[in-house]
């Protein structure tokens, strides 16, 4: 879609005057040709006497180009993907057999010995008659079925679903450049400045990360080889768990593919292995903590978002003495909001249950060590299951848990998201351990990200541009509306060149989508003025709520509502960073006292 729009606009007068979101409805709503059935974008550009002939053209070559299966005409960075991933015919060898065993003649499909032929002598099938199936032979249905279940139907109702309610999920072709991050370019290799990234401290491009990630791919090669029981428990594995063990001042840890898996698993499997387990789960918790619930088939109990009252009311209900976990986030990463972790510390002492904390959102950006909010406001002992990713901050992939060294032995021993997946390769293991030994010794990063957050909730709120208020590193400008978040996605990424993902539900409710901003180190105050400007005159020109707006109208999603979140991170703490970049002469954004 995206590569489609960009070519034909650049010949077409109605495209090229027509908005994305409306060439976006008529790419995805369909109408019958002569040739069957086409999108509606396509119908209306193959009666142009310009584009009819352009579109002729393009097909010959793309089915040229499919002949080939090379992408190489689609975009020039492809091209050298391609290069790279095109590996030439290896020569015939019997360098692989015993060398005591007889050389097989091989021989082609027609059965006579062929020159280059593989070494190894196969048994061809001859040819012969079709299986009869129940298709070929006319008959019908088993068990006396009069209609079939219309499987393709059953699929496009369900998307038609998605379209109605305008949550239909788009994903845009981005590519992140390592050497000019926070740059990517797109599928047509236009240059884009990404502002949504969960790469919040640009760890992924470090070069300390990747020199140890060429230097383990080298040396062990590109996969882990098996799961952690069958050759996929190597050293790097073991030294990444004793990290993240010591990160978190616990006994032990274990890493998972990723926190979704080692959330689903770790509560699934602890919840259901303890006799008349009660889950009290936050409202507003990630999506695999939810489903961890669910597999869990313990009772659960819901708690209104970081409403420690409300926490302690259902907890009162609940027999003292029965199994209890108390799961909730640090950093809730669609509003920014931070869980009230000491509060919740206190009432699991007090009724007699476990804690579990997904700091999914906060490892690497909080902390003296990077370990995350329970870190930076001295409560981490007081959790007895921390959670965390490889993926965000500290910019490579994987999830973990960290706990006592009993629970993470039961999880490891019974937990088929832990037992029955393939290890993360050695490469990326390597990676993830460069960079939260790096982090723990370096603050510069996660201090430059809060200056640069601070600086854009600061313009944001001089403009009245509606910013959900919140103490952390997230920066949600509330829109209101799915279509709307969408189209403001589009124009900001092809007409401005930045690319902010939209949200919508279920992420979040209807009626609170958003645009997500993260800022990271890389984003300077040049950068700033760009996305500040866009923004601006996309409010302007649309005359969509600002702040004042949503307060007339009794607020939403706390915008409006007379909400003050100071942040977390305190002036002080940022002082270093300030004077040390100042020194530097690096160009940073100013920002205003929070």
């Amino acid at each position: 879609m995206e590569r489609f729009i960009s070519n034909i606009t650049h010949a077409c007068p109605f495209l090229a005057h027509t908005s994305v979101p409306a060439l976006r409805a008529l790419s995805t709503s369909t109408v019958r040709s002569s040739a069957g059935k086409t999108s509606a974008l396509f119908a209306k550009a193959q009666t142009c006497p310009v584009m009819s002939k352009a579109l002729a053209v393009q097909s010959v070559k793309g089915a040229a180009a499919a002949r080939k299966l090379h992408t190489s005409p689609i975009c020039p960075y492809a091209a050298v993907v391609d290069g790279i991933s095109a590996v030439p015919p290896r020569p015939a060898s019997d360098s692989f057999m015993p060398k005591n065993h007889p050389k097989p003649t091989a021989t082609t499909a027609t059965g006579r010995a062929g020159t280059g032929a593989c070494p190894v002598q196969h048994h061809i099938p001859t040819a012969g008659p079709a299986p009869t199936t129940a298709t070929n032979a006319g008959l019908h249905p088993v068990q006396g079925a009069t209609k079939a279940f219309d499987y393709e139907s059953f699929y496009q109702a369900e998307l038609d679903k998605k379209h109605k309610d305008k949550s239909y999920r788009y994903f845009n072709n981005i590519n992140r450049l390592a050497q000019l991050f926070p740059t990517a370019h797109t599928g047509t290799g236009d240059h884009v400045t990404v502002w949504c990234s969960n790469d919040y401290l640009g760890m992924s491009k470090h070069p300390l990360v990747i020199d140890s990630m060429k230097a383990t791919l080298d040396k062990y090669g590109a996969g882990a080889g098996g799961t952690r029981n069958i050759a996929g428990n190597a050293q790097l594995h073991l030294s990444l768990e004793k990290e993240l063990a010591s990160l978190h001042n616990k006994e032990s840890a274990l890493v998972f593919s990723s926190c979704f898996v080692a959330n689903d698993a770790t509560l699934s499997t602890l919840a259901s292995k303890m006799p008349g387990c009660v889950i009290f789960s936050d409202a507003s918790n990630h999506a695999s903590m939810i489903q961890g619930i669910r597999h869990s088939g313990a009772k659960k109990k819901i708690f209104r978002h970081n409403d420690v009252q409300h926490l302690e009311e259902l907890l009162q209900k609940e027999d003292i003495n029965a199994p209890k976990i108390i799961a909730f986030e640090s950093v809730y990463s669609m509003c920014g909001s931070i869980g009230p972790i000491k509060e919740i510390a206190a009432l699991a002492k007090k009724y007699n249950a476990l804690t579990f904390l997904d700091e999914v959102h906060a490892v690497g950006m909080y902390g003296k060590t990077g370990a995350g909010v329970a870190e930076y406001i001295d409560a981490m002992d007081s959790m007895d299951i921390i959670t965390g990713t490889l993926g965000k901050a500290f910019g490579v992939v994987g999830g973990y848990i960290a706990a006592s060294a009993r629970l993470v032995d039961v999880i490891r021993s019974y937990a088929p998201g832990f037992i029955f997946t393939t290890s993360l390769p050695p490469a990326v293991v390597a990676g993830a351990l460069t960079s939260i030994r790096y982090l723990k010794q370096s603050t510069r990063e996660r201090s430059l990200q809060q200056i640069h957050t601070r600086a854009l909730k600061s313009r944001f709120a001089g403009l009245g541009i509606p910013v959900v208020p919140n103490p952390s590193h997230i920066v949600p400008v509330l829109v209101g509306d799915a279509e709307t978040a969408k189209s403001i996605s589009d124009e900001l990424l092809y007409k401005h060149k930045i690319y902010v993902q939209s949200i919508n539900y279920p992420t979040v409710s209807v009626g609170e989508e958003r645009l997500r901003i993260t800022p990271t180190p890389g984003h300077d105050e040049a950068r700033m003025d760009v996305l500040v400007d866009a923004l601006e005159n996309i409010w302007r020109e649309r005359g969509l709520r600002r702040e004042q707006d949503w307060e007339a109208v009794g607020g939403r999603a706390g915008v409006g509502s007379g909400d003050v979140a100071k942040q977390l991170v305190v002036e002080e703490d940022l002082d270093w960073t300030r004077d040390a970049v100042a020194q530097e002469h690096m160009p940073i954004a100013v920002a205003a006292s929070a």
